[in-house]
């Protein structure tokens, strides 16, 4: 990162923390999560089941579609924890100010982000996708909150955009914590340029329109910004994107560079392009020349170090 951000907070299922709180006294425990990322971030947990009441070992729950409603109980309709579930996300979803980012359990009836499964009261699965109770509340309390399921974090590329989206936010909650002013909103959006640009090109321009803006109030602005910057986030970035990103990093050192300099640069980038090299490669360039011509602006540009590098996760880009 260009600066010293403060560590993030992630709230985390405590089954995929590794704690044996699930039905059967396993977990879920993510390698990456507690291998690699917990060198770079602290964790929260919860186990919303275990936090209602429910014991370890205990019986299966399921989501099971009755009269149009879903609910979630036993697979034989019997203890039923709709309501314990709901009221404990809407809850402690409220007191999630500190935080930076969530890690769900995938499939799980209380924590699954999407595509959980959902029966039939007389047991066969249906058509349905479910939310995990717990989950939805927290993600309808906390809109621009990065959330993501620990096995889509076995993605690369979904890995990637979760944990850009994560030190971006807490990028901004530093920000804020440290009193909001038009000045700083204005850096904040010009050290994030390229990385919106990297993701989302229109994003990238309406952002800038919004700031140019007199008629709003600072605070308004300030919500407006930080929607359409996590909203322009988490769509994935791509080749094509990071080439386009990366020509227009490029064209700052026009002026320092030899011609074959600018050959070699425009080459790594058209091959990153094609496939043939990593994202890593013409970004080491650009970092390098960048090192030896000193360009402030460029310099602040999260684009070139988003996260720790220690993460290693452009290696595969």
């Amino acid at each position: 990162m260009k600066e010293t951000l403060s560590k993030p907070i992630i709230g985390m299922s405590a089954c995929v923390h590794g704690e044996p709180v699930r039905y059967d006294t396993g977990h879920k425990k993510s390698d990456f999560c507690m291998s690699e990322l917990s060198k770079h971030v602290d964790y929260k947990t919860f186990c919303p089941e275990v936090a209602i009441g429910l014991p370890i070992p205990r019986p299966t729950i399921r989501q099971i579609l009755k009269d149009d409603i879903i609910h979630v109980s036993q697979p034989d309709g019997s203890g039923d924890v709709t309501k314990a579930l709901t009221e404990y996300g809407q809850k402690t979803a409220q007191k999630f100010g500190d935080l930076s980012g969530f890690i769900f359990c995938q499939k799980s009836p209380s924590c699954g982000m999407e595509r959980v499964k959902v029966y039939y009261d007389h047991g066969k699965g249906c058509k349905h996708d479910g939310v995990g109770f717990f989950a939805r509340e927290v993600m309808k309390a906390n809109p621009l909150l990065p959330c993501e399921e620990n096995g889509r974090l076995n993605d690369i590329p979904l890995r990637e955009n979760f944990i850009i989206r994560i030190f971006t936010y807490r990028h901004w909650q530093d920000m804020l914590a440290s009193g909001l002013t038009k000045h700083k909103l204005i850096t904040f959006h010009s050290e994030h340029k390229y990385l919106v640009m990297s993701h989302h090109v229109q994003s990238y321009k309406e952002l800038g329109q919004l700031l140019a803006r007199a008629d709003l109030p600072l605070e308004e602005q300030a919500d407006l910004y930080i929607l359409g910057l996590m909203t322009a986030l988490k769509k994935l970035s791509n080749r094509k994107s990071h080439s386009n990103t990366l020509m227009h990093l490029q064209g700052y050192f026009k002026k320092y560079l030899t011609p074959p300099q600018k050959q070699e640069l425009v080459e790594n980038i058209n091959q990153y392009r094609e496939g043939i090299l990593p994202l890593l490669v013409p970004l080491t360039l650009i970092n390098h020349y960048l090192r030896e011509h000193t360009e402030e602006y460029l310099s602040a540009q999260v684009y070139l170090s988003p996260y720790p590098a220690e993460l290693k996760l452009r290696y595969g880009f």
